[in-house]
């Protein structure tokens, strides 16, 4: 792995910057902030993870560390390659990944192009827990009484039929119901993994 790339840039175009280090030209796939920090003939050191192709190897470039650990996660997700990843860190900075995540806001989600209401879904179920917690002022926290409506919501977005979607939500009623029996909050994520087994099952 090349954890980082440091040199003097070379050039600087619409979606990669070349940086020489050692008198070697690395091509760098970067976004538009992190390209707006570059200039030519000034020192510079980017953040970088390798991709490894059967007939490619392409370094992506970003701002800092934290933005290249979110895209090695984002591409844990079903669907997600290296160029999607880039490309929702192009639209969301890490702090609104994380809190749309949190607060499974879909909408959010859908902005960078190419993920659709399914995929937002997704992004928000496979990356709960893997990014981090948001700053505590970025998400209000759920009701209580709302999980019900989020997880037809989710099952919805992932292309399951209304009338499926909430039969799963009332399969796992009990679950959720147990949960705030003891005082807690019902855990939407874990409820919506709940619902895919009873469908799975169904």
């Amino acid at each position: 792995m090349i954890a980082f790339v440091r040199g003097t840039v070379a050039t600087v175009g619409p979606d990669q910057a070349v940086v020489d280090v050692g008198g070697v030209g690395l091509a760098v796939m970067c976004g538009p902030r992190t390209l707006s920090e570059l200039r030519p003939g000034t020192p510079a050191q980017v953040a970088t993870a390798l991709v490894v192709r059967e007939d490619s190897l392409t370094l992506f470039g970003f701002a800092d560390e934290e933005e290249r650990q979110a895209f090695e996660v984002l591409q844990s997700v079903t669907g997600i390659g290296p160029r999607t990843a880039q490309a929702i860190l192009a639209v969301l900075t890490v702090e609104q990944l994380r809190a749309a995540v949190a607060g499974d806001d879909l909408a959010t989600l859908s902005k960078p192009p190419g993920i659709g209401r399914k995929g937002a879904a997704r992004i928000a179920l496979e990356l709960k827990d893997k990014l981090g917690a948001p700053a505590a002022t970025a998400v209000a926290a759920p009701r209580d009484d709302d999980w019900s409506a989020r997880v037809v919501d989710g099952l919805v977005a992932l292309g399951w039929p209304v009338r499926d979607a909430r039969a799963a939500a009332e399969a796992v009623r009990s679950e959720a119901e147990a949960v705030l029996a003891e005082g807690g909050r019902p855990s939407v994520p874990a409820l919506l993994r709940s619902a895919l087994r009873h469908l799975d099952r169904a």
